[in-house]
């Protein structure tokens, strides 16, 4: 079931890509290689359920080890892709966990509020998920081990319109497989 629901993801993307519109991105590339959304679109139409619940149960929801007693998420500032100060133990730690086992691999999602455009969240979310993708690197983990995606502000941690709220949806998630 999976593979099939696999191929019909990749055809999936592969029509929605070639569909795509001409929106420019003002030098800001996207580059969004899970095609989470897709992918909910695809379980949706076979299931009938919605696109949040269907990518929460993801089996990325599903397999989310990683080191024991270390945050799996990373915040952002408005409009930034900056790494704060405070995350960069987190950061390290993770890169420790991968480092000492070079089968493991992580997706590491981008997400953004839910102020400005589809396309520029989805840009923004890709900045945060390859900045967190550089530091580990830089730390030593190899590149195969991580994948860096955006989903920008398709599904956010929590709901509200606050900056609170705000500030809890502005992160990169990690997603051991």
């Amino acid at each position: 079931m999976k593979k099939v629901l696999s191929g019909l993801c990749l055809s999936l993307v592969l029509i929605l890509v070639g569909c795509a519109s001409g929106v420019k991105l003002n030098e800001v590339p996207v580059e969004d290689k899970s095609s989470s959304l897709v992918k909910a679109d695809a379980v949706n139409a076979l299931s009938g359920k919605s696109a949040v619940t269907s990518v929460q149960t993801s089996a990325l929801g599903a397999m989310n080890m990683g080191p024991a007693g270390i945050e799996k998420v990373v915040y952002f500032d408005y409009d930034s892709y900056a790494i704060k100060p405070e995350a960069q133990a987190t950061v390290e730690s993770h890169a420790k966990f991968l480092s000492a086992d070079k089968s493991r691999k992580v997706a590491l999602e981008g997400h953004t509020d839910d102020r400005g455009g589809r396309e520029y969240n989805l840009a923004l979310g890709q900045k945060r998920s390859e900045a967190v993708k550089r530091s580990l690197t830089l730390l030593g983990v190899l590149d195969a081990q991580i994948e860096a995606v955006s989903l920008g502000k398709e599904i956010p941690a929590v709901s509200g319109s606050d900056e609170a709220t705000y500030a809890k949806n502005r992160r990169v998630e990690f997603h051991y497989r």
